[in-house]
Protein backbone atom coordinates (compact mmCIF):
# COMPACT_ATOMS: atom_id res chain seq x y z
CA UNK A 1 0.00 0.00 0.00
CA UNK A 2 1.33 3.32 -1.00
CA UNK A 3 1.59 6.16 1.75
CA UNK A 4 -0.43 8.39 0.19
CA UNK A 5 -3.25 5.17 0.46
CA UNK A 6 -2.29 4.96 3.95
CA UNK A 7 -2.70 8.39 5.07
CA UNK A 8 -6.27 8.17 3.08
CA UNK A 9 -7.18 5.27 4.64
CA UNK A 10 -6.23 6.92 8.70
CA UNK A 11 -8.11 9.94 7.18
CA UNK A 12 -10.96 7.68 6.76
CA UNK A 13 -11.01 5.55 10.04
CA UNK A 14 -11.05 9.01 11.81
CA UNK A 15 -13.80 10.30 10.45
CA UNK A 16 -15.64 7.11 11.05
CA UNK A 17 -14.85 7.10 15.02
CA UNK A 18 -15.76 11.03 15.03
CA UNK A 19 -19.00 10.28 13.50
CA UNK A 20 -19.63 7.64 16.19
CA UNK A 21 -18.64 9.23 19.21
CA UNK A 22 -20.49 12.59 17.54
CA UNK A 23 -23.82 10.05 17.24
CA UNK A 24 -23.32 8.71 20.92
CA UNK A 25 -25.60 10.32 23.56
CA UNK A 26 -25.90 10.46 27.05
CA UNK A 27 -29.09 8.73 28.62
CA UNK A 28 -30.26 10.05 32.49
CA UNK A 29 -31.85 7.64 34.70
CA UNK A 30 -32.59 9.29 38.07
CA UNK A 31 -32.88 7.29 41.67
CA UNK A 32 -35.71 8.45 43.52
CA UNK A 33 -38.13 7.05 46.01
CA UNK A 34 -36.42 3.71 45.96
CA UNK A 35 -36.60 3.26 41.98
CA UNK A 36 -35.17 4.05 39.14
CA UNK A 37 -36.64 5.99 36.66
CA UNK A 38 -37.09 4.99 33.66
CA UNK A 39 -36.80 1.29 34.90
CA UNK A 40 -36.45 0.27 31.31
CA UNK A 41 -34.73 1.97 28.65
CA UNK A 42 -33.32 1.64 24.87
CA UNK A 43 -30.16 2.82 23.59
CA UNK A 44 -27.48 2.03 20.94
CA UNK A 45 -24.08 0.68 21.30
CA UNK A 46 -21.49 3.40 22.17
CA UNK A 47 -24.71 5.46 24.57
CA UNK A 48 -23.75 6.26 28.09
CA UNK A 49 -26.26 6.28 30.58
CA UNK A 50 -25.66 8.28 33.85
CA UNK A 51 -27.77 7.43 37.21
CA UNK A 52 -28.47 10.45 39.56
CA UNK A 53 -29.02 9.32 43.25
CA UNK A 54 -32.12 11.86 44.33
CA UNK A 55 -32.85 10.00 47.50
CA UNK A 56 -31.77 11.36 50.86
CA UNK A 57 -29.92 7.52 51.34
CA UNK A 58 -27.14 5.56 49.42
CA UNK A 59 -28.11 3.45 46.33
CA UNK A 60 -25.98 1.44 43.69
CA UNK A 61 -26.36 0.13 40.26
CA UNK A 62 -24.96 -3.08 39.90
CA UNK A 63 -25.44 -5.16 36.68
CA UNK A 64 -26.66 -8.75 37.11
CA UNK A 65 -24.35 -9.94 34.72
CA UNK A 66 -20.93 -8.31 35.99
CA UNK A 67 -20.97 -5.72 33.36
CA UNK A 68 -21.03 -2.30 35.89
CA UNK A 69 -20.90 -2.08 39.27
CA UNK A 70 -20.98 1.58 41.09
CA UNK A 71 -20.38 2.41 44.46
CA UNK A 72 -23.09 3.19 47.10
CA UNK A 73 -24.23 6.98 45.15
CA UNK A 74 -25.14 9.14 48.20
CA UNK A 75 -27.60 11.89 47.26
CA UNK A 76 -26.73 13.77 44.15
CA UNK A 77 -23.71 11.10 43.21
CA UNK A 78 -23.74 10.26 39.66
CA UNK A 79 -22.05 6.56 38.42
CA UNK A 80 -22.17 6.55 34.35
CA UNK A 81 -21.74 3.58 31.93
CA UNK A 82 -20.65 3.44 28.35
CA UNK A 83 -22.56 0.16 26.93
CA UNK A 84 -20.19 -0.99 23.80
CA UNK A 85 -21.82 -3.93 23.06
CA UNK A 86 -25.13 -5.11 21.98
CA UNK A 87 -27.72 -7.26 24.74
CA UNK A 88 -29.79 -7.07 27.71
CA UNK A 89 -28.08 -5.27 31.07
CA UNK A 90 -30.48 -6.15 33.94
CA UNK A 91 -29.58 -4.47 37.33
CA UNK A 92 -30.51 -3.87 40.83
CA UNK A 93 -29.43 -2.00 43.90
CA UNK A 94 -27.11 -4.30 45.79
CA UNK A 95 -28.67 -2.21 49.17
CA UNK A 96 -32.32 -2.54 48.03
CA UNK A 97 -32.04 -5.77 45.63
CA UNK A 98 -36.47 -4.95 44.98
CA UNK A 99 -34.85 -1.94 42.92
CA UNK A 100 -34.50 -3.05 39.70
CA UNK A 101 -34.14 -2.20 35.86
CA UNK A 102 -33.07 -3.36 32.85
CA UNK A 103 -31.12 -1.14 29.85
CA UNK A 104 -31.73 -2.71 26.41
CA UNK A 105 -28.65 -2.09 24.23
CA UNK A 106 -29.16 -1.91 20.51
CA UNK A 107 -26.40 -1.99 17.58
CA UNK A 108 -24.87 1.72 16.83
CA UNK A 109 -25.32 3.67 13.63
Amino acid sequence: MTQTRMRLLGAAMMLVLSVAVANAATIEVKIDNFAYTPQTITVKAGDTVTWTNGDDIPHTVTSKTGAFRSKALDTDDKFSFTFATPGIFPYFCALHPHMTGSIVVEAGP
